[in-house]
């Protein structure tokens, strides 16, 4: 297949990563056909691996680890939360040299080329409150209050887990009265009653 092909089909589809899947499905070639292209303008360094199936743009200006999040979860949901949210939203300060996700799935760490993403189970009561960045980028995020709530809920799980956080600085939009009402939807009363302690802790 020409490598024009395959370039042209990236281009269509007008984002900075994408799958080995999708450009199959758009140019009419096998998996394999495809596969060998993408290697082919790999070693060119016009595009590069981000993980088994996944690949992204090299010089697009959208590129950014957080482009790969909706890819890393075909089948199940994910948003941004806890430290990397809170950075997100200014409250945070330091550049989290992780980015952490809350998902119904199960915990675990994802290493790939864009950056290393560890994903943290919340009980299913509990996700929601995340919409889509508006900064760019196509992933989700929790509101801020929502990810500090998150954070604490976390701690209280696995106590090793944002036991102690950066410097944190509230905007002035950050509403401890949404913090509180989303410590109200903890459905364990004994990890409820922790979380507003800690909160508590952080308001004095």
């Amino acid at each position: 297949m020409p490598k024009q092909t395959i370039l042209l089909a990236i281009k269509q589809l007008r984002r900075p990563v994408f799958t080995t899947r999708e450009l199959a499905a758009l140019t009419g070639s096998s998996l394999s056909t495809t596969t060998q292209a993408l290697n082919s303008l790999q070693e060119k360094g016009l595009i590069f691996k981000v993980t088994r199936g996944i690949w992204a743009e090299v010089e697009n200006e959208r590129l950014s680890p957080y482009a790969a999040i909706p890819f890393l979860f075909p089948r199940h949901r994910a948003y941004v939360s806890f430290i990397s949210a809170l950075h997100l939203h200014g409250i945070i300060e330091q550049i989290p040299q992780v980015i952490t996700l809350a998902s119904t799935s199960h915990t675990r760490t994802i290493r790939t080329k864009m950056g290393t993403f560890s994903v943290h189970q919340i009980a299913p009561s509990l996700f929601n409150g995340f919409d889509w960045y508006t900064g760019g980028g196509n992933f989700l995020i929790a509101e801020p209050e929502k990810a500090l709530v998150d954070s604490l809920y976390l701690s209280a799980r696995k106590k090793k887990h944002f036991t102690h956080f950066p410097e944190l600085e509230f905007t002035d939009s950050f509403s401890f009265e949404k913090a509180r009402e989303w410590i109200g939807r903890i459905p364990d009363a004994r990890i409820r009653a922790y979380v507003q302690k800690k909160l508590d802790r952080l308001l004095s």
